[in-house]
């Protein structure tokens, strides 16, 4: 990871990242999983940090993520760029302009097929009083006109450019708390431009996705034991179709595929760590057929158990 540190004043700081874990731990404000698509990362992450108030700007990868923001804040997040592949946000998926919105301890799932570049504007406390949409439980999806979001858009590109911009130490608290105050600004807009749209009924509907919170809980409990849908289907109480028309709507992919590419990312990250062997470290997470899982796991890095082991005791 590369970092400019010592920018004077209100400057961002920009990180960028080639390591998986180093990435997952710089993620501030949430609580975060998540599973990549790709063998390598290239990712960056400009962070700016006002008085009760965060703006983050992400290039991220082709990934699953499944985050919880903390509590007592409000997070507002969209899109900074205009692909044909929207991201799938809580089960949809709609080439649409929408905002997205959570307060403390609030959730959400997306599924991001390509690199994509995203902002968030976390303000602390929560807030309350600007008649924006209450989302507690999980995060709310709203589509909003092409205007509205290139409205909020721009207001971020200008208040990360001016940031940069040298000032005086007596006149950094107006200029963040002015800045603060146009982000604000910015996000009413584009509330005020919600359009009705009946498919965001479906991602903002709560009691699904309750279901698939369930369903994730349960199966990251242990992923290294074997998985049986009629047993799992049982515990929640649910019908084996349901689960998997659950699981199939939140991950874009079926259940065993979607528990295959989860192992196989956590023997990497086992395997880095330096651990024993590589057998041992595959029978721990379920995978008993070993050529099958060395082809796979190829497949997936580019490189066999065996060099990332290596990789990993080196370092």
């Amino acid at each position: 990871m590369n970092s400019i540190d010592d920018a004077p004043g209100l400057a961002p700081k920009t990180f960028r990242f080639s390591d998986v874990d180093e990435f997952r731990n710089a993620i501030r404000g949430l609580n975060f999983e998540f599973t990549p698509f790709v063998r390598k990362i290239s990712a960056e992450q400009t962070i700016l940090s006002l008085p009760s108030c965060d703006v983050n700007l992400t290039r991220a990868f082709p990934r699953v993520v499944d985050a919880q923001l903390v509590e007592n804040c409000t997070a507002v997040g969209f899109t900074m760029d205009d692909l044909n592949v929207p991201i799938r946000f809580n089960g949809s998926q709609r080439a649409r302009p929408v905002v997205v919105i959570g307060s403390g301890g609030a959730a959400y799932t997306t599924i991001e097929e390509v690199q994509r570049q995203i902002a968030s504007v976390v303000f602390r406390p929560e807030v309350t009083d600007r008649g924006w949409p209450h989302a507690v439980s999980s995060f709310k999806i709203f589509e909003t006109t092409a205007a509205g979001l290139n409205g909020l858009r721009s207001v971020v590109r200008e208040v990360l450019a001016a940031a940069s911009e040298p000032v005086d130490a007596a006149g950094l608290p107006s200029k963040a708390a002015a800045m603060k105050e146009s982000l604000l600004g910015a996000v009413d807009d584009a509330f005020e431009s919600v359009v009705s749209a009946r498919w965001t009924l479906r991602p903002n509907d709560e009691r699904n996705f309750r279901i698939f919170q369930d369903i994730r809980a349960l199966l990251s409990d242990d992923l290294s034991q074997p998985i049986y849908s009629g047993e799992m289907a049982r515990k929640l109480n649910l019908s084996v179709r349901t689960m998997h028309d659950v699981v199939r709507r939140y991950r874009g992919m079926s259940l065993h595929r979607y528990l295959r590419l989860r192992r196989l990312w956590l023997v990497r990250r086992r395997l880095l760590a330096g651990a024993e062997s590589v057998k041992a470290v595959a029978l721990a997470f379920g995978f008993w057929h070993l050529s099958d899982f060395s082809r796979s796991y190829r497949d997936q890095f580019g490189e066999t158990p065996s060099q990332t082991l290596a990789f990993g005791r080196s370092r």
